[in-house]
């Protein structure tokens, strides 16, 4: 069954653009003018993944991520004409995955798509094993089945915290530089803006598993050189 991806932008020449690259790639497109229409497909249709424009309108992909977000850890991969680092920090804090700029490279948003759905895939094919689950306290995170759990509650995290989340995890002691953590987690190397995006990832994943994300109990800061999980 091949991959399917809704693309979200009210501007018909990128959707166009957008389309004819993704199925060049064998991906089944389905497009969307703004974050209403997403939305009545998403209760029509499954996706394996969302493109989403935030500037558009009557619902903007802010409010459409932020909805989605509701009940769903699709990918979501973020567009914008705004490049600020508050711009991206803002489309990541919302539950967005990952954030392109406009103009961007299609072949460059098509090498993301493809590291987003490889870590979906992984994740959703694992068979499970002895050693399927990391017990850290009350956290519980099933790596077959891309699951955590935190105080018997689950907690939805989108495929990004996850992997930086099971990363840490399963080094407990170690620290890791945000060089290193976008490396491992996106599989490419370190853009200028990465410390902004891991932080704001980070910070996600502290706000869904903390019960104070002030004083982590799980994922803590080493001033200056990164973050870790204690033994």
């Amino acid at each position: 069954m091949s991959v399917k991806i809704l693309v979200v932008d009210d501007d018909r020449e990128i959707r166009d653009i957008l389309h004819i690259y993704l199925r060049n790639e064998g991906y089944h497109v389905v497009e969307a003018e703004n974050g209403v229409k997403a939305l009545e497909m998403l209760q029509l249709e499954a996706f394996d993944l969302i493109i989403l424009d935030i500037m558009m309108p009557h619902l903007d992909g802010i409010s459409a991520c932020l909805k989605i977000r509701e009940n769903s850890g699709i990918p979501i991969i973020m567009l914008s004409a705004k490049g600020e680092d508050l711009d991206k920090i803002t489309g990541l804090s919302t539950g967005g995955d990952d954030y392109m700029t406009k103009p961007f490279n299609p072949l460059e948003l098509i090498a993301r798509i493809k590291a987003l759905l490889r870590r979906q895939n992984y994740a959703s094919l694992a068979q499970p094993t002895n050693e399927g689950e990391i017990c850290i306290d009350d956290l519980v995170i099933n790596k077959d089945y891309h699951q955590v759990t935190v105080r018997g509650k689950e907690i939805s995290l989108t495929p990004i915290e996850f992997s930086i989340l099971e990363l840490l995890a399963a080094h407990r002691g170690q620290v890791f530089s945000i060089d290193k953590i976008y490396q491992k987690v996106w599989k490419e190397q370190t853009p200028f803006f990465s410390e902004n995006t891991v932080m704001v990832h980070i910070r996600n994943i502290r706000e869904k598993i903390e019960v104070n994300p002030r004083t982590p109990q799980y994922i803590k800061t080493v001033w200056g050189v990164g973050y870790r999980i204690d033994k």
